[in-house]
């Protein structure tokens, strides 16, 4: 494998399947099944997932919510997300330990980097949730912050889409794939890989992002693999 440490980014609302809300049992198992044969090939993998599928912080104050109690609703469904791929993963054979940002004991254990490593470097997969624990802030910024603080070599961040694109391929037809961008193309650009906060932390701080779509079978070993089935985001 081409890394040994990774940060895997997944979105609520690809574990929400073709239902398009809620949680997609199919679409959970073969997420864990992808998962473990990482882990059984000798990858520490590191997991945050957000949670659109159920709850999103900004849908809710422009419904009406207060912004920071809508972010904090959020929180709490990555937290759901975080417990079902936790289960999904131990029903197969492999260890998980869901930490949490907030403290939220006896459902999780309250998150620090040591004892996120500690779980990586036992081989237990280690899922953190609720985001960076304050409002205001995604899950892509959370992801990019745990993926610097547990010391990755990448963040991946699995889609819908095979990779960053020169517009919204689901709208555009003529939008055309790069095998590989800087921070800085897509910040001049405006591509929506991650937002604007995530984006600048990881070119910050020399972390790697490969956007690929991992609901395709065997894209996850694929990608940690080398071969080309995204898009490549670095410094140069």
């Amino acid at each position: 494998m081409k890394f040994k440490r990774i940060l895997l980014k997944l979105s609520g609302e690809s574990l929400a399947g073709g239902q398009g809300h809620g949680i997609d049992t199919d679409r959970l198992n073969l997420y864990a099944a992808q998962i473990k044969e990482m882990v059984d090939a000798g990858v520490e993998i590191g997991i945050v997932i957000g949670g659109g599928n159920i709850f999103r912080g900004l849908s809710g104050a422009s419904a009406g919510f207060d912004r920071v109690k809508g972010d904090q609703m959020g929180m709490l469904a990555t937290v759901i997300n975080s417990l079902a791929l936790s289960s999904a993963l131990e029903a197969i054979g492999q260890p998980a330990r869901v930490l949490t940002a907030i403290g939220m004991f006896p459902i999780g254990e309250h998150y620090s980097k040591w004892k996120a490593i500690e779980a990586l470097e036992s081989g237990t997969v280690a899922i953190i949730s609720c985001g960076t624990g304050n409002p205001y802030f995604t899950t892509d910024t959370g992801s990019a912050l745990r993926a610097i603080e547990i010391e990755a070599e990448v963040m991946l961040k699995g889609t819908r889409v095979d990779g960053v694109y020169t517009a919204d391929p689901e709208k555009d037809p003529t939008a055309t794939r790069f095998d590989q961008i800087s921070y800085d193309e897509v910040l001049a650009r405006g591509l929506k890989v991650m937002d604007l906060t995530a984006t600048a932390l990881c070119k910050e701080n020399d972390m790697p992002i490969y956007v690929f779509n991992m609901d395709i079978p065997g894209n996850l070993g694929k990608a940690l693999a080398g071969e080309p089935v995204g898009t490549l985001v670095t410094a140069r």
